[in-house]
């Protein structure tokens, strides 16, 4: 026969094995639960901002700033704007059109040459695709078919 104290022993062998695993799985349960709370923490921060965001009255936020890249869109002309505004292709295009012999006018050719570009098909077409775009926008004139000249020359 079993004596009490073997048994008692038994039984508090037993307890505080679950007691361990009780420590352990509380442990966990803080650990998730300190998680959670700092997600629940971050997610009404972004809400109180949003909303902070949003009541700003709309004049406030900041317009973005036009600079030239490349790719980007040719702009429309307007009093006071300079070439500084466009792409560097047609900033390029533009410095030649306005020096001494582009206020003659120029052909294409004309201007891949003045551009360092060969005078070849492909180079001259993309070159009347940018001209045209600057004419469109009213950055310059066609005075005659292919001849470009810049805004505010006299057609000759």
């Amino acid at each position: 026969m079993p004596s009490v104290l073997g048994l008692l022993e038994a039984r508090e062998k037993k307890v505080r094995e679950e007691v361990a695993r009780l420590q352990e799985e509380g442990e966990r349960v803080r650990a998730a639960l300190v998680e959670a709370e700092s997600r629940l923490a971050r997610l009404a921060d972004a809400r109180v901002t949003v909303a902070e965001v949003l009541a700003e009255p709309t004049s406030t936020v900041a317009e973005p700033v036009a600079s030239a890249m490349t790719g980007s869109v040719v702009p429309r002309w307007a009093e006071g704007m300079t070439a500084s505004v466009l792409p560097p292709d047609y900033q390029r295009i533009m410095n030649v059109l306005e020096s001494e012999a582009g206020r003659e006018g120029m052909c294409c050719q004309q201007l891949a040459t003045a551009l360092g570009l060969q005078a070849v098909p492909a180079k001259v077409e993309g070159l009347r695709s940018k001209a045209k775009r600057l004419v469109e926008r009213g950055w310059a004139l066609q005075v005659r078919p292919g001849v470009f000249t810049p805004l505010g020359t006299p057609a000759g």
